[in-house]
């Protein structure tokens, strides 16, 4: 496995000596971006916090902030931007519980954005139940034999591969039947069809899955590992969405400071200003939130506290929005061109309405308010769990529609 138990003792001046080493090498302004993030990759810089030789220096998760930071400010590329999913959510879950062989082959051009990565977990019938989740693989030999549906895959139309759970055991309880696996979206029997969001894009797609033969190889960690394999991806995916540590003032606040300073001066009432107000310090307060989080960050899958940033920064983020809407009076109503287009990269906010509409969607993906909510009940407050009257039951006897 590339994630170690064992932090390696570096400092985070040495860390910041190793990018400025690479930013010298490589300058972003004269390197093709695939070139930069390869060396970018064997210099250790691309997950800190990942082992020698896999991407990783085996350090500090919260040294990864002096990398990113140091990049962005020299304008060079970003592995998150080009492949958000597989290096947020894919990447810590391959070298949690990769084979050897699966972090050689893998890691490397995900990073790179050679191979873009998607997750398929959300099907119609299991959104924030994830676990009643009906798609099954049954094995044949070294290979699982896979048929089902999963919705809301985001950038499957453009990825290599997937990281996909499937049911392999109908007989026990939901979480103890799961396997997860890694899929090549091009074998055959995949099928990608495009979801159209309110944006006007599809982002989003429903893929189906009809005999498709995955090598047993390829599976992560053990035939029934899949609920654990899951939770290092949704951890971390909470975390990739909503533990982010922006430059202060910057983001969708900056959108709406830039609003403000352009209205005229008449128009700037008290009332509005507050709003505004009251936002940037919520915006604030939720940085440094994440801050501390990050600094406290060990070695491994990320705890609750990824929860804590999902829930602030997806609320925020739409009351944000609409208040740079509300800014833009009438135009606001305005969108421009509203053909369906399949983008490559994800969340394109090119516009004050379409960024509008596209954050309707975060207090949904990546575990909806609801559940984050009662995630940081049970497991930050201790307060009773919620009731589930299929806990002990085996999957095949629960009902479902």
């Amino acid at each position: 496995m590339a994630i170690v138990e064992t932090e390696r003792i570096i400092s985070e001046g040495e860390v910041g000596e190793m990018v400025a080493a690479l930013l010298r090498r490589f300058p972003p302004a004269q390197t093709k971006p695939v070139e930069f993030l390869r060396a970018q990759f064997e210099a250790g810089l691309a997950w800190v916090h990942f082992s020698v030789g896999n991407g990783g220096l085996g350090a500090s998760p919260k040294h990864q902030k002096i990398v990113n930071e140091a990049i962005v400010a020299a304008d060079g590329p970003s592995s998150y931007a080009r492949n958000p999913i597989g290096y947020g959510m894919c990447a810590p879950t391959i070298a949690q519980w990769g084979t050897s062989e699966q972090i050689s082959k893998y890691l490397r051009p995900l990073f790179t954005g050679e191979e873009i990565w998607c997750q398929l977990f959300s099907e119609p019938g299991s959104g924030s139940d994830f676990a009643g989740l009906s798609s099954k693989g049954v094995r044949d030999g070294d290979e699982w034999i896979v048929n089902g549906q999963k919705v809301w895959t985001t950038l499957a139309h453009v990825s290599k591969y997937g990281l996909l759970v499937v049911r392999t055991d109908p007989q026990v309880v939901k979480h103890a039947g799961l396997t997860a696996v890694v899929v090549d979206m091009h074998a055959p029997g995949v099928e990608v069809r495009p979801l159209r969001q309110m944006t006007g894009e599809a982002e989003f797609n429903e893929v189906y899955f009809t005999d498709v033969r995955i090598p047993v190889k390829e599976t992560l960690g053990q035939p029934g590992d899949g609920w654990r394999v899951s939770l290092t991806t949704l951890m971390n995916e909470r975390v990739a969405i909503g533990g982010a540590i922006p430059r202060k003032a910057s983001g969708p606040i900056r959108e709406a400071l830039k609003l403000w300073e352009s209205l005229p001066v008449d128009e700037r009432n008290s009332s509005v200003r507050d709003e505004l107000v009251q936002l940037w310090i919520k915006a604030e307060v939720l940085r440094l939130t994440n801050i501390r989080a990050g600094q406290n960050r060990r070695i491994g899958t990320p705890g609750p506290e990824g929860s804590i940033g999902k829930v602030a920064s997806a609320e925020l983020n739409k009351d944000t929005y609409e208040f740079c809407l509300s800014l833009l009076g009438a135009s606001g109503m305005l969108y421009g061109n509203y053909e369906m287009v399949r983008p490559e990269t994800a969340m394109n906010f090119d516009s004050i309405p379409k960024a509008f509409l596209r954050s309707r969607a975060n207090s949904i993906e990546g575990g909806t308010t609801e559940v984050m909510k009662n995630i940081l009940g049970e497991r930050v407050l201790g307060l009773p769990g919620d009731v589930r009257v299929d806990r002990d039951k085996p999957w095949h006897e629960v009902p479902r529609n």
